[in-house]
């Protein structure tokens, strides 16, 4: 969540973000994604939401 909030600053949109749910449902302008409420996310699955939400690793 760092990360996409970090990502939404450097383009100057709001980061939205709605409790579903079992998940936290994210936009950022145009892009929507979901993420998964659990303490750890594994690296396939956090790789997966930043690439699509257009976030450059």
């Amino acid at each position: 969540m760092k990360e996409l909030a970090r990502h939404a600053h450097a383009l100057g949109l709001p980061l939205d973000v709605t409790e579903g749910a079992n998940h936290t449902k994210v936009r950022i302008g145009d892009l929507r994604t979901t993420v998964p409420r659990h303490r750890e996310i594994n690296e396939v699955t956090a790789r997966a939401i930043l690439k699509q939400m257009g976030v450059q690793s």
